[in-house]
């Protein structure tokens, strides 16, 4: 077990869920924080506010997972009692469009993160070798898809389950999987102190616009189509990024060696009510006003009298799996964590914060991403 004043290696401590753990362990733990990540299209350094970046617990280092003489540098460097694996390419729609760089950094990337921890473990004392661990942060879409109430009456009986058998549908998916094979079978053939999370779909703030929420949000703001893929049916189970954050560093301080742990938010809900929620709650906070925000070109009403009328259905994605949905109850009963946030108090809280947070969408918006939609092949 990891002491409270611990070192943990995060790696993608810049990305979405990796900010939202450096937060938390730096403002809510005494634990120090290395930050490892190599600033891609989403690594975001202001995602860590200043109070963070300026405590003497956190150091950022902008190395690459597969640059196995970076990684090297920094274990020895900063000797750490503790990873936690969260850098990775994520997003679906890009891994539809160009799988390559996916295989590299989620793969290769993770079998190098993984050798050169083996190697620095090898060499630790033996009281730091027997604390040491890897955690491998990971998705439930390794499991593939769920059978979904509009096709199967039982379908709310159906969940993943830290046993549910491996069935990845996109190249992300099957990256991913590759990753936790590698890190499942380097605990078992090298004994190296290993834990993996399987994680739902994640929203808060922060968060990179390509993803459903946040391009919902921001395409609303700026009066351009909500697009939604075939009929907006598709049910994912929504954790709110502090939560999963704070189960993460449960998992590390607390879980068991080799063990896998699901982590879910209890909150199912079809991808079309999510964005008809996001149009009711701008609606509520941010409201047009007659006439003040005029319709784009196409099947609109104008002038808008809600965001919900810039709703547009495209071409679904390839692949695109029907339901996703986490039974964490493993967490619960083993480690006594529970998701504080329902999806409809998250949600708020993440609208409300890019409402407030106008300057680190629109730095985003300014780089190469103009809220594109990708994946259509």
């Amino acid at each position: 077990m990891l002491n409270p004043d611990s070192t943990i290696l995060v790696t993608g401590g810049a990305g979405f869920i990796g900010s939202a753990v450096v937060r938390h362990i730096i403002n809510q733990t005494q634990a120090s924080v290395i930050n490892l990540d190599k600033l891609t299209y989403a690594g975001n350094l202001n995602s860590i506010p200043i109070e963070v970046s300026q405590s003497e617990r956190y150091i950022f280092e902008q190395v690459d997972i597969c640059d196995r003489e970076g990684l090297e540098r920094v274990f020895q460097q900063y000797k750490p009692d503790a990873v936690m694996h969260l850098a990775a390419e994520s997003h679906v729609d890009r891994s539809i469009d160009g799988p390559a760089e996916f295989m590299h950094t989620n793969i290769i990337g993770t079998y190098t993160l993984l050798e050169a921890a083996r190697a620095y473990w090898n060499q630790l004392p033996a009281s730091a070798k027997q604390s040491f661990r890897f955690h491998h942060v990971s998705t439930d879409e390794v499991y593939g898809d769920l059978p979904h109430p509009d096709e199967n009456s039982q379908a709310a009986n159906h969940l993943f389950t830290e046993t549910t058998a491996y069935a990845p549908s996109s190249p992300y998916s099957a990256s991913k999987a590759s990753s936790d094979h590698l890190v499942r079978a380097w605990h078992r053939t090298y004994g190296l102190p290993t834990l993996i999370t399987n994680c739902s779909n994640n929203y808060g703030p922060y968060h990179f616009p390509e993803k459903l929420i946040p391009h919902v949000i921001l395409n609303a703001l700026a009066g351009k189509p909500l697009p939604i893929y075939g009929t907006g049916d598709q049910i994912r189970d929504w954790l709110y990024v502090e939560d999963h954050a704070r189960a993460l560093y449960k998992v590390i301080t607390a879980g068991k060696v080799g063990e896998t742990y699901n982590i879910g938010g209890h909150n199912e809900k079809r991808n079309i009510e999510v964005v008809q929620e996001i149009c009711k709650i701008l609606d509520e906070l941010k409201p047009i006003g007659r006439g003040a925000l005029h319709a784009p070109a196409g099947d609109y009403k104008s002038p808008l009298q809600s965001y919900a009328d810039l709703i547009t259905h495209v071409t679904d994605r390839p692949g695109h799996d029907r339901r996703y949905a986490i039974d964490s109850r493993k967490m619960q009963i083993e480690l006594g964590w529970t998701p504080a946030e329902t999806f409809e108090t998250g949600l708020r809280k993440t609208v409300q914060w890019y409402l407030d947070n106008e300057q680190w969408w629109r730095n985003v918006l300014s780089g190469r991403y103009k809220l594109k939609r990708l994946g259509a092949i």
